[in-house]
């Protein structure tokens, strides 16, 4: 069984058919948080483009990935891929990772060209098709909708999770993602709302988010674990 079959596996469980020669095409991987789950019809879409839109970077954002990567970085039948980090504002605290469930010694961080757009574009393209990630991770500014079709392309033909942090301002531009979600934080808590997904319908719902504790050096902190 080669990296991707495994991977397969660990998303869609062990009593889901697969055929040879047809990859799954609505594969999902669990948020770790049941609301969240059951307004996104079961979870993350595995294989496609995610794109989070933060008020500022810091809102949680990481939080919301953390028991996912948890579950790949830790589960063997995910394989021993890579997580990549693209160009994070800040530099990832490993203990705190660690305190998360996530192993550090999967995660791989890449830093493009400080302020270079197409440097990371690159990079991420790079790291879907390279087979050797589990899941891609980057913080992107500003992108054209043929770019963002590339990318998704890419996560597609590698069954590969992409997950993009944008800022808020990058709604107004197109983009072929099956699913954008907008942070934004309450006094409850976390706003999360559910712009588009593939199979569901726009909705809000507020989570407790921890925030500050999986970074070394940031802007201001986000979240990750308590």
């Amino acid at each position: 069984m080669d990296l991707q079959d495994r991977i397969d596996a660990h998303v869609l469980g062990p009593h889901v058919w697969r055929g040879k020669s047809v990859r799954a095409a609505h594969a999902v991987v669990s948020t770790g948080f049941a609301a969240l789950d059951r307004k996104l019809s079961g979870g993350w879409p595995w294989g496609a483009m995610i794109e989070i839109f933060v008020e500022r970077y810091g809102i949680g954002e990481l939080t919301l990935l953390m028991p996912t990567l948890a579950s790949l970085s830790t589960d063997q039948k995910a394989g021993s891929g890579w997580i990549v980090w693209v160009a994070p504002p800040w530099v990832p605290y490993a203990p705190a990772l660690a305190r998360c469930g996530v192993d550090p010694g999967r995660i791989l961080l890449v830093h493009p060209s400080a302020g270079d757009r197409k440097a990371v574009l690159w990079t991420v393209e790079q790291a879907l098709r390279s087979g050797a990630s589990v899941a891609v991770l980057a913080w992107l500014e500003s992108a054209a909708d043929a770019e963002l079709r590339r990318l998704q392309l890419a996560a597609e033909e590698q069954r590969c999770g992409l997950v993009l942090f944008r800022p808020s301002a990058a709604l107004r531009q197109r983009s072929p993602a099956a699913l954008r979600l907008k942070l934004s934080g309450s006094g409850e808590g976390t706003r999360v709302g559910i712009l588009k997904c593939r199979g569901a319908r726009p909705a809000q719902l507020s989570l407790e988010l921890s925030r500050g504790g999986t970074r070394g050096q940031a802007p201001a902190g986000d979240g990750g674990c308590r």
